[in-house]
């Protein structure tokens, strides 16, 4: 895989820390993904950490028997449907073996657990547009480091993402950092760089009575 040096303690993206070599290529210690705030902050103060890019490079059979070894139960779904692959009934297929399979990435299903992982180390400009703090570094913004997307007046207000429905007015005073976000009927203020608390806040919210009817 690629890594790219970290800008920020970012916990919407994975980290790969690698055993230095002097090579292009090195060998990997950990693969985590998606950290807490505390942990990334202190996989940049290590300097042995980058995140990961989402590049990968393999070949087919090594990814197979990967898949194979750590995704053993997924694997043998995909086994059973070859031979309906590559024929007029690869679409059907291909619907019927995703909806058997479980949802896991690539990343937790395995890259943090395989032992023949090897990084690259990116010297290019790179973002993923995975979190809400990568979008505001990439999007315009006002005098005062805001985004803004929606019909807003903002007072005392810096480094902040807003976003609305063109129907609906937003007033923000006296923040630093955050999102300010309405989605159909669900409002949103939260810290713009604490990636994690969306996850928990999702979570929390499937756990209530109707939670879902929100997502």
């Amino acid at each position: 895989t690629v890594g790219i040096q970290p800008a920020r303690p970012e916990t919407g993206y994975g980290y790969i820390q690698y055993i230095e070599n002097k090579k292009l290529i090195k060998p990997v210690k950990t693969f985590t993904e998606k950290p807490e705030l505390a942990l990334a902050k202190k996989f940049l103060e290590s300097g042995d950490f980058v995140w990961n890019s989402g590049i990968f490079i393999w070949s087919a059979k090594s990814i197979l028997k990967a898949f194979d070894r750590y995704l053993p139960d997924m694997a043998e779904v995909f086994h059973e449907a070859a031979t309906r692959f590559d024929s007029p009934d690869e679409e059907a297929a291909v619907k019927t073996v995703y909806s058997l399979v479980k949802n896991v990435s690539i990343d937790y299903g395995i890259m943090e657990k395989a032992d023949n992982v090897f990084v690259v180390l990116g010297s290019f400009t790179w973002s993923d547009l995975g979190s809400w703090g990568a979008l505001h570094d990439v999007l315009p913004k006002d005098a005062n480091n805001n985004v803004v997307a929606a019909d807003a007046l903002l007072y005392e207000t810096r480094n902040s993402i807003v976003e609305a429905p063109k129907d609906k007015l937003v007033v923000v005073q006296g923040l630093n950092g955050y999102l300010v976000g309405v989605f159909d009927n669900v409002v949103v203020v939260v810290e713009k760089d604490r990636e994690e608390q969306f996850r928990r806040f999702v979570n929390d919210l499937r756990t209530k009575p109707n939670g879902n009817d929100y997502l």
